[in-house]
């Protein structure tokens, strides 16, 4: 079909599966996994339904041009042949960012710098007069991306990153992306047909991104704008029937949804948040020190938490650590219990051994993402990790 065009949705990493699958589920072709990003093909309909309702999504790209690049003049000239005008009028505005992966360009400031030169040159010549640039709302956000000597040039159609949800008004010292968070609900395998707790919550975001993923809401209903709203092709109509279709695709829930932090500033953000994304009718948040807490009622319990580092909070890191492990053995039988951390020394005092630990990379930091079975039953069967 003509009307269809690659696109690259790029993610964290560790997230490229889930990306693959959400995209496949949703209707993509030609559906490629790369490192921290997974390339596939659609119509424009489909690009609006990538950025409303792809969870392990951190922009949607529509490549527009590739070409081999040695140095500066070859990506300036590159940059000034192509036809600008088929996406920007000389009155308009633009943006431009840049990722470098080369031995001859390092400095990724400085290629988005060089870009933009070349594209204001061209309609300077041809126009007589220039687009400005606009950082904050671009008509045109465009993306350079240099891989040794392969050059991409990239229409944004996200604008700001997909984590950026709208949902939260209110965080802590220490907050968790939404897209880690959504991508760390799901890895942990949680469907909806369980109770789930976040003992820790802090902003509430694990939370609130488990409960659109129990009722199949797609995440990004709540933002203000995507990029894609303000090129020359925008259609509203076929937008609002995209939202339409996915609205009608939520599901019930019968399951609750518990928050615990111990501190009261972080349970009133959290129920903020909460309400701002409507999500109250799924979730409860309570003012409750996880470690003087035991589950309730026997039935299953899934749980996904952040605990903190050490890198922002301070806090004595083993004892810390001990006291989670101990929680869960003596509190929380009939328990999946999964929490992400880069302390990884601290995981040592845990005291129990993970049956499950995935790689990921939090703001930079190596990371795991561990599980531990809490085993209903005898004391013994309890205490058995594996």
């Amino acid at each position: 079909m003509e009307n269809n065009f690659k696109m690259v949705a790029k993610t964290l990493f560790g997230f490229e599966d889930l990306l693959e699958r959400e995209l496949i589920q949703l209707g993509a072709m030609h559906v490629k996994k790369g490192v921290r990003n997974v390339s596939f093909t659609g119509d424009k309909g489909f690009m609006y339904k990538c950025n409303l309702a792809l969870r392990t999504a951190i922009k949607i790209l529509k490549p527009i041009h590739t070409f081999k690049v040695r140095n500066e003049q070859d990506l300036y000239d590159n940059i000034y042949k192509m036809s600008w005008e088929n996406y920007l009028k000389p009155t308009g505005t633009l943006a431009v960012d840049a990722t470098v992966n080369s031995q001859v360009f390092t400095h990724s400031l400085y290629i988005a710098q060089k870009t933009k030169d070349a594209i204001v040159d061209k309609f300077r010549d041809t126009d007589g007069q220039r687009p400005n640039v606009d950082l904050k709302f671009p008509d045109v956000k465009i993306n350079v991306h240099i891989d040794r000597n392969t050059c991409n040039i990239s229409l944004d159609a996200s604008g700001d990153s997909l984590h950026k949800r709208g949902y939260k008004t209110a965080t802590n010292i220490a907050p968790i992306n939404e897209v880690l968070a959504a991508g760390l609900v799901m890895l942990s395998g949680w469907d909806g047909q369980s109770d789930f707790m976040d003992p820790m919550c802090g902003s509430g975001t694990i939370l609130a991104e488990a409960a659109m993923i129990a009722c199949n809401i797609p995440p990004n209903l709540m933002r203000k704008e995507f990029a894609f709203e303000r090129w020359a092709d925008w259609d509203v109509d076929l937008f609002e029937k995209i939202e339409e279709s996915l609205l009608n695709k939520t599901r019930d829930f019968h399951h609750k949804i518990i928050g615990y932090d111990k501190s009261p500033s972080a349970v009133s953000k959290a129920t903020a948040n909460i309400k701002n994304a409507h999500l109250e009718e799924f979730i409860h948040i309570q003012h409750e020190d996880f470690f003087k807490t035991q589950k309730s009622g026997d039935a299953k319990l899934h749980m996904v938490f952040n605990p903190p580092y050490g890198e922002r909070l301070d806090i004595d890191m083993e004892n810390f650590y001990k006291t989670i492990g101990d929680t869960l053995k003596q509190g929380y039988p009939g328990t999946d219990a999964w929490f992400i951390t880069s302390n990884l020394d601290a995981l040592k005092h845990v005291g129990l051994r993970p049956s499950r630990k995935i790689h990921l990379v939090n703001a930079k930091l190596e990371a795991r993402l561990v599980k531990y079975v809490m085993y209903e039953g005898s004391k013994k069967g309890k205490y058995m990790n594996n």
